[in-house]
């Protein structure tokens, strides 16, 4: 089911109310900027991963950036709706009517292209997605693009009529396909492979979607445009630094990505398979 109740998590600073915080230090007004992911894992492996790394960006760049991050993805998506963070990790702002919040992409991950992926236990007896008619489906939340709008608006496209259910984060909905609670997930290609490479549990994959780059580093429209620079450059240049690249490689262990997992330079042009997905996509899932 669903969790509705918000449960920030800063492993930083403390949170406070304001678009964003000024140090002690009057003088040097200083801002303290929030970073939100979308939440790929769990709360505490999703600390692990992002903690060291905007430490070290914030240490290169000069711009302070503290973590903040809701117990499910629609939570962390939320924050960012409501203007309470000024940089993310996400891609969930493509659709037309988010467009409008003004959030502009200077980065992206490494790595494959995500592919959305609807798939079953190994050992299910289910071989084709028209079995899955009248089933529940398990999904990470209602924000997860790849992982639920991609996917769910598939079978809805198919006419498959399914009973979706949101565990709150990827690991859970791995979790109530594994225990039956479900008989189906959806998820993106990397986190499945991630899955399988932690915890050892093998996928059938019914159906594959197109690819799509992974998500997007963006800034607020507020955030002067030193700052972003600033930031883009510690996020960039992170692996060509002794310091940084040990930074990158033991956070991906955490989370089993590529040790080679970095942050290289993006614009807005390379996320227009999102922009075009919404032109077609079931209005579910817009």
């Amino acid at each position: 089911m669903l969790i509705r109740h918000f449960a920030a998590v800063s492993l930083l600073a403390s949170m406070l109310g304001s678009c964003f915080i000024f140090a002690n230090d009057a003088s040097a007004q200083t801002p303290v900027y929030r970073f939100s992911p979308v939440n790929q894992w769990d709360i505490s492996k999703t600390a692990a991963y992002w903690n060291p790394i905007i430490k070290y960006v914030s240490e290169k760049s000069g711009v302070k950036l503290e973590l903040k991050i809701g117990r499910t993805s629609a939570d962390t998506t939320a924050y960012v709706l409501a203007q309470e963070v000024e940089f993310v990790f996400s891609n969930h702002l493509f659709s037309p009517e988010r467009e409008k919040l003004g959030w502009k992409v200077f980065g992206r991950r490494t790595g494959p292209q995500l592919y959305g992926e609807i798939a079953v236990p190994a050992d299910s007896p289910i071989t084709k997605l028209e079995e899955l008619k009248g089933s529940e489906v398990v999904f990470a939340g209602p924000e997860a693009f790849v992982g639920y709008k991609v996917t769910y608006g598939h079978l809805l496209s198919k006419n498959i009529q399914t009973t979706p259910v949101f565990a709150g984060n990827q690991n859970a909905a791995f979790v109530q396909l594994f225990s039956g609670k479900a008989k189906a997930v959806g998820s993106n290609s990397v986190l499945i492979d991630g899955y399988t490479e932690r915890e050892g549990k093998q996928f059938k994959v019914l159906w594959k979607s197109e690819g799509y780059y992974d998500l997007a580093l963006m800034a607020s429209g507020k955030v002067p445009a030193a700052h972003v620079k600033a930031v883009a450059q510690a996020f960039t240049n992170m692996h060509k630094d002794p310091s940084g690249r040990k930074v990158l490689q033991n956070a991906s262990e955490e989370v089993a990505l590529d040790e080679k997992s970095h942050f290289l330079p993006a614009t807005d042009a390379d996320y227009s398979s999102y922009r075009k997905f919404y032109e077609n996509a079931p209005v579910a899932v817009r």
